[in-house]
């Protein structure tokens, strides 16, 4: 296994065991080369303040670089944080079009999450029909 492989499974299983430090230095040097796993974890340590002090900067760059990469949980992140103007200011638009992309790739929490904004009109036109097709999309794939 290449140790860029190795570094990335260290780092996974490193913040799966809620050994944040331990994650972050052999997660840091993979996000820095594009590595998406990598840049989604590393956002999440940064917007919670895992391992070292909260930086709703990095939070968001880091977010933002793997959701833009196709990273279904960072799209989903990237929209949490749109929603609730955590670490970006609020914007619904932006917040349904991240849900959007992850909704898109079977992301059953976005599938949800889009359902209820088309039922709301949260960030979108209000749509029944597109609401009910995002819920029971969630719901085969939950």
């Amino acid at each position: 296994m290449p140790e860029t492989d190795m570094n990335l499974v260290s780092g996974i299983s490193a913040f799966e065991a809620k050994e944040f430090a331990k994650a972050f230095k052999f997660l840091s040097p993979l996000a820095e080369t594009g590595n998406d796993q990598a840049q989604y974890r590393l956002a999440v340590m940064y917007q919670n303040g895992l391992g070292h002090v909260r930086n709703d900067m990095m939070a968001l760059k880091w977010m933002r670089a793997a959701a833009e990469q196709g990273n279904s949980l960072a799209q989903h992140g990237l929209g949490f944080m749109y929603m609730q103007g955590e670490c970006v200011p609020k914007d619904e638009k932006q917040a349904a079009e991240w849900f959007r992309r992850a909704a898109e790739q079977g992301l059953a929490g976005s599938q949800m999450t889009l359902g209820m904004l088309y039922e709301q009109g949260i960030g979108v036109e209000k749509n029944e029909a597109e609401a009910r097709k995002w819920y029971e999309k969630a719901q085969q794939n939950s």
